[in-house]
């Protein structure tokens, strides 16, 4: 497929677009930037240099990515880059910074959604099929796994870690980690429950689900694990948690078991 580009828009010299490109107006592609086949370059929209993203994502008006880290000490002219993987949705206003370490990437992987306003700091790694709603913000090298649904207004501190198949509760301040596989919100913020739809969509039910449900109740009582049957989810939530955390982990909600 031919790529197509607006009249109107600035694709510099040494810029790589793959086929079937579509760059809209007034958009602005850097030279060394590299754009997937099939991805989509709204009107106004921005990608830097230091940029390189797969296949088929769309990238609404106005989203800038790889712009500088906001980091007073960065050196502008440090080696850095924005890695995407494909079939991602950046909606208006969307915007997504290079790492401040020399030669590093801040990662966004496959077929997330980001919505309006959303923004993903430097040095951040963010998973596949993960949704940030309007207006979420992580700080610099957090962490988010796959398959993570961020509800509108969350604020993240920088070197929190986000679980794969965790909910995060609109208008939710993390500044711990968060568990894989729960639901957390409130003020200040705690587990709550196991994500049982986002679970069972993903096909863990049965005895896979009673083996997540003992472990939640264990983890409460700051009991150890080893008990339970080793299932895939139980060790992926082992190995979790003994990675490093620079955070600590968020406490839970005291209810009945």
């Amino acid at each position: 497929m031919p790529i197509t580009i607006h009249p109107t828009a600035y694709v510099e010299a040494n810029a790589v677009l793959g086929d079937g490109v579509s760059v809209g107006p007034f958009a602005v592609i850097e030279a060394g930037a590299v754009i997937g086949a099939g991805s989509q370059i709204g009107a106004h929209a921005v990608v830097h240099g230091r940029v390189r993203m797969g296949e088929a994502n769309i990238l609404h008006p106005h989203a800038v990515l790889g712009g500088l880290p906001q980091d007073t000490g960065f050196n502008p002219e440090t080696v850095s880059w924005l890695e995407i993987g494909d079939g991602n949705v950046f909606r208006e206003g969307f915007t997504a910074h290079r790492a401040t370490v020399v030669d590093g990437s801040t990662r966004i992987g496959s077929n997330c959604y980001f919505m309006n306003n959303s923004h993903v700091a430097h040095d951040c790694s963010v998973g596949n099929k993960t949704i940030f709603a309007n207006n979420v913000a992580i700080g610099g090298f957090v962490q988010v796994g796959n398959n993570v649904f961020m509800g509108g207004a969350v604020v993240v501190h920088q070197f929190c870690r986000i679980g794969s198949y965790a909910i995060v509760q609109g208008t939710t301040g993390i500044n711990m980690d968060v568990l894989p596989y729960m639901l957390i919100g409130g003020r200040p913020a705690r587990h709550y429950r196991l994500n049982l739809v986002g679970l069972r969509r993903a096909g863990i039910s049965g005895d896979k689900l009673k083996v997540l449900s003992a472990a939640f109740r264990l983890l409460k009582k700051k009991q150890p694990l080893d008990q339970l049957s080793p299932t895939e989810e139980l060790l992926f939530l082992q190995n979790w948690l003994a990675a490093e955390s620079k955070r600590g982990l968020h406490g839970f909600v005291d209810l009945a078991d």
